[in-house]
């Protein structure tokens, strides 16, 4: 799932405070998950900002609500009311989510109140760590189902470099090198014979190097606008 996490409070304030009334809406799905966006955050970050030490004068008047998925386009124009006089909405979402409402309510301001960090899972409750960079090409097949792109410090693609050191990256002592975990799945598996081929180097189109990825299903829709 996508985590994001909130925008310091002080950024927020500066990106609102010339607007008079601010819609407040959380995203149910990734950042719901990730404790960072659903409606309970939306409710908790209106109150927060609703407070007079946060301004020199008037603040904004604030409405609260939340939708399923800010990312899908025909999901928002459907559902999403926007109250009058609303001059703009503080999207608790992803990036992906902020844009979708920017290009669905064209001109309205939509304005990001998380910083998207990284495409991750739960380990355990209330720990999210990243595990995928979305590079179009999985390899996992290959690794034991460890990405080296998203949990190698340098996304090396045939083993460690001369910095890990017990078990862990030069970057940091609590960081395990992604690669011996590889090596250690691997061995688990019975399937070491993975780690002794020489991968080419890697073709980063698919991951986004010749611009915006699309990806389009037929059947669905009118497709592509």
């Amino acid at each position: 799932m996508i985590v994001g996490d909130l925008k310091p409070l002080e950024e927020i304030i500066s990106a609102i405070k010339a607007y008079k009334q601010v819609l407040v809406l959380g995203c149910g799905s990734c950042v719901t998950v990730c404790l960072s966006g659903g409606e309970r955050e939306a409710q908790q970050l209106m109150r927060e900002l609703s407070e007079m030490r946060h301004y020199q004068s008037t603040p904004p008047k604030f409405e609260v609500d939340s939708i399923l998925r800010q990312c899908e386009r025909d999901l928002v124009l459907e559902y999403q009311n926007i109250p009058a006089g609303t001059d703009a909405v503080l999207s608790l979402a992803c990036g992906a989510g902020v844009q979708t409402l920017a290009d669905a309510f064209e001109p309205l301001p939509v304005i990001p109140a998380l910083n998207t960090t990284f495409l991750g899972a739960s380990d355990k409750p209330g720990n999210w760590t990243e595990k995928c960079k979305g590079c179009g090409d999985c390899i996992l097949i290959h690794t034991g189902g460890i990405c080296p792109v998203a949990r190698c410090a340098k996304s090396l693609f045939n083993g460690p470099c001369g910095g890990s050191k017990g078990g862990y990256c030069e970057v940091g002592k609590d960081i395990p090198c992604a690669w011996t975990q590889i090596v250690a799945r691997l061995k688990k598996m019975n399937k070491l014979h993975f780690y002794e081929e020489v991968r080419t180097p890697k073709n980063w189109k698919p991951g986004g190097a010749t611009g915006p990825r699309r990806r389009v299903r037929t059947g669905l829709g009118d497709g592509p606008n």
